[in-house]
């Protein structure tokens, strides 16, 4: 690159800094036009009166806040929405600051050109390469990487773009770009605020370490000898919301088979179609929720990807072993793969800590003193005898179920408890070729995903309809006169799965590897349903949702819903399937395209598995699917039936500072089964926050959740 060796500097940094005499930079007020500005992606956002009124106040207070700026030269500018074309980008994998990133940053901070090259070259470059690339390829190398820091990496190749784009998030450390390179001064000088691009961080909040060094902090500053003789029960089902074991960690845990024998026994289901009714894909250890395992692993979450609870639930993970790259990527992902070592890892670290760890043991009630939880009666699954049930008792009862925990709901109520109702999805999971997908989305850039090794990551969709019924419309007389269907838990490069827990039933879920390489995309279709839907089959009461979704239908003669499945599928595991194209045919079964459900399928008339209302709702949507998405209704794509479990159908209520229920004191239910988080992150952040707040009413903690972990937020179910 040309360097001049003689020029004269003009007057861009302060007196006290002594910039390199040998540099000059043109005026960024002058007449040279060459300074593009900064380039706003486009989102898909509520934007203008499209916002809700919550959306507007947040709006306005951020404006508000962004009005102050004590020193402009200390802190952390975050510089958003940086847009880097795919051809100057060294591809999803890479992390760090590159060549075309900084050439982004030096539009936003509008770092002017050297005039260094006379007119004639000026000319040539202009020709060659243009002058918006040259001219900050050329300034961008004067910008020191070491400044800078990539907070999150995503990938945009949606068709109101120009072109594809990795989207960055990064943040700017002033004084380590001044001390690297004092030229940039006058430029941040006139850096300004500009709400969703430019943002200024006084002070980086310091709460946001892995639980590990929180946890250890408090009992640096705390002490342990009030922790003794605390005893405290962590009654798991969806291990998602076991993170409250590393701040109390003086206690038995309950749960199915570990990680391990519930390898063997997914493997003895595939091969030899054994199922172990509480080992299986859907029941057994895991950090993240029965099925989370044997899962794609996403990472994703609706309750604020940069606040403290969420970084600690990532960094959490990272310190057991999963990859460093889930902090900055934008759609952040384990694997089966990685899921199953980070579990084993997370176990050994709470052994070491002294807990106990009790596998294959049942809760079968609480022992309730004068409205209090005092303890479990629990027995062991193995066994068979009647006989084999004990008493434990316990300071306090951590309700962690998953969202199948239809047994656990009904003996609740056995001690008159407030359970209420809740909406819920339910549908099919539909299965793409990957290589449709990616077509789709990526058009001719598709051919650079190479399963998951490729420069750009493997396709996936997201797709939403909101269907208005006519007034008056009383199909299956749902009482509905609108719903939506929307696309859940999708898995590019997976594969379709069991999740039953009972031989009779049907009830299918998605996975995926970390690489994502296999040759198919599958995802639940899913239609909302609510009240109304149960009170129009006679169901009421706090297990409505769960008579909905799993008791009869009166048109199936007793059957329950997902039996129906079974049935349709002949026994042994084998699923219903139909093409998408006959879905809306009557009596028409196309052979098939290849699944990738291992357990094998079978043709049938899905549109007679659902009740009229869904079943046309499930047609047209998939029908506005296919506008959004040309080439989403193809004679490869396959609809797989059923799944119903998309969240819990129900809620137990309890206090938003204590977390203990406002039914039976002593007993604390949080995670995905008492109806406060829809996903790996939002269920254990709950159960960090059920740590502190258990800790608090046992005593052990008397300071402030929030000034730890933040101010808390509740996923619950997903509402499009």
């Amino acid at each position: 690159m040309f360097i001049p060796s003689e020029v004269l500097p003009l007057h861009c940094c302060p007196p006290n800094l002594n910039p390199n005499p040998k540099l000059r930079f043109l005026n960024p007020t002058g007449s040279l036009n060459c300074h593009p500005k900064t380039l706003e992606i486009q989102c898909a956002k509520r934007t203008g009166k499209q916002r809700y009124p919550s959306e507007k106040k947040k709006l306005k207070l951020k404006r508000k806040a962004l009005t102050h700026i004590n020193d402009k030269f200390q802190g952390i500018w975050r510089l958003s929405k940086l847009g880097v074309p795919v051809q100057l980008d060294p591809g999803k994998d890479f992390l760090g600051v590159s060549e075309g990133l900084l050439q982004e940053v030096a539009k936003v901070i509008k770092f002017p050109v050297m005039s260094c090259l006379d007119s004639k070259e000026i000319e040539e470059m202009k020709r060659d390469e243009g002058l918006p690339f040259w001219t900050c390829a050329l300034v961008s190398s004067m910008l020191p990487p070491e400044a800078f820091l990539v907070v999150r990496k995503s990938f945009d190749a949606r068709k109101l773009l120009k072109e594809p784009k990795f989207v960055y998030m990064v943040d700017m450390d002033v004084h380590k770009l001044l001390t690297l390179e004092p030229r940039t001064w006058d430029f941040i000088s006139r850096l300004e605020p500009k709400v969703g691009l430019i943002e200024h961080i006084e002070h980086m909040h310091s709460s946001s370490g892995d639980l590990i060094s929180i946890t250890h902090d408090y009992k640096i500053h705390k002490g342990s000898e009030s922790r003794k003789g605390q005893k405290l029960l962590l009654w798991v089902v969806d291990h998602r919301a076991c993170l409250l074991l590393l701040f109390l960690q003086n206690l038995v845990q309950k749960l199915h088979q570990a990680v391990e024998q519930r390898g063997h026994d997914i493997g003895a289901l595939i091969v030899r179609r054994i199922l172990q009714l509480e080992s299986n894909f859907c029941f057994g250890e895991c950090m993240q929720g029965g099925a989370g395992t044997w899962s794609d692993g996403k990472l994703v979450t609706r309750i604020g990807r940069n606040s403290g609870s969420v970084l600690a639930v990532m960094k959490t993970l990272v310190h057991f072993g999963a990859p460093e790259n889930i902090l900055v990527d934008g759609k952040p992902h384990l694997g089966t793969d990685r899921l199953i070592p980070l579990l084993r890892n997370f176990r050994q670290h709470l052994e070491s800590l002294g807990v106990t760890i009790r596998f294959g043991t049942k809760v079968n009630d609480l022992v309730v003193e004068d409205a209090t939880v005092v303890g479990v009666e629990v027995s062991d699954s193995r066994e068979k005898s009647e006989h084999n049930s004990q008493k434990f008792r316990y300071d306090a009862v951590v309700l962690a179920v998953g969202h199948s925990a239809r047994d656990v709901y009904q003996m609740l109520l056995s001690y008159n408890m407030d359970l209420v109702p809740k909406d819920f999805a339910v549908g099919l999971r539909i299965e793409h070729p990957q290589e449709l997908i990616n077509s789709i989305q990526y058009s001719s850039l598709a051919a650079e995903v190479h399963k998951g090794r490729g420069k750009v990551p493997v396709a996936d969709y997201k797709v939403v309809k909101y269907l208005m019924g006519e007034d008056g419309d009383t199909s299956f007389d749902s009482g509905a006169t609108s719903r939506s269907c929307y696309s859940f838990c999708m898995c590019p490069g997976g594969q379709v799965v069991l999740t039953s827990t009972n031989p009779s039933e049907i009830c299918i879920n998605g996975m995926s590897f970390s690489r994502r390489s296999s040759r198919w995309a599958n995802a639940a279709l899913v239609i909302t349903v609510s009240s109304k839907d149960f009170k129009a089959l006679n169901y009421d009461g706090p297990l409505a949702g769960v008579e909905f979704q799993f008791r009869v239908w009166p048109t199936y003669h007793g059957r329950e819903f997902e039996r129906k499945a079974a049935m349709m599928g002949g026994g042994n595991f084998v699923v219903p399937v139909q093409t998408v194209t006959d879905l809306w045919k009557t009596n028409c079964l196309t052979s098939p395209p290849p699944s990738s459900y291992r357990l094998g399928v079978k043709t049938a008339n899905l549109h007679e598995l659902f009740p009229l209302h869904i079943t046309e709702a499930l047609q047209r949507s998939i029908a506005m699917f296919d506008e959004e998405l040309p080439g989403f209704i193809s004679k490869d794509t396959l609809l797989h039936g059923v799944e119903t479990r998309t969240s819990s159908p129900i809620q137990i209520p309890r206090s938003g500072d204590t977390y203990e229920s406002t039914s039976l004191r002593g007993l604390y239910p949080i995670g995905e089964g008492a109806g406060y988080a829809g996903g790996i992150v939002s269920a254990a952040v709950d159960g960090m926050y059920a740590g502190f707040a258990v800790a608090k009413s046992l005593g052990l903690y008397s300071g402030d959740i929030e000034s730890i972990l933040g101010k808390a937020q509740f996923a619950g179910s997903a509402k499009y």
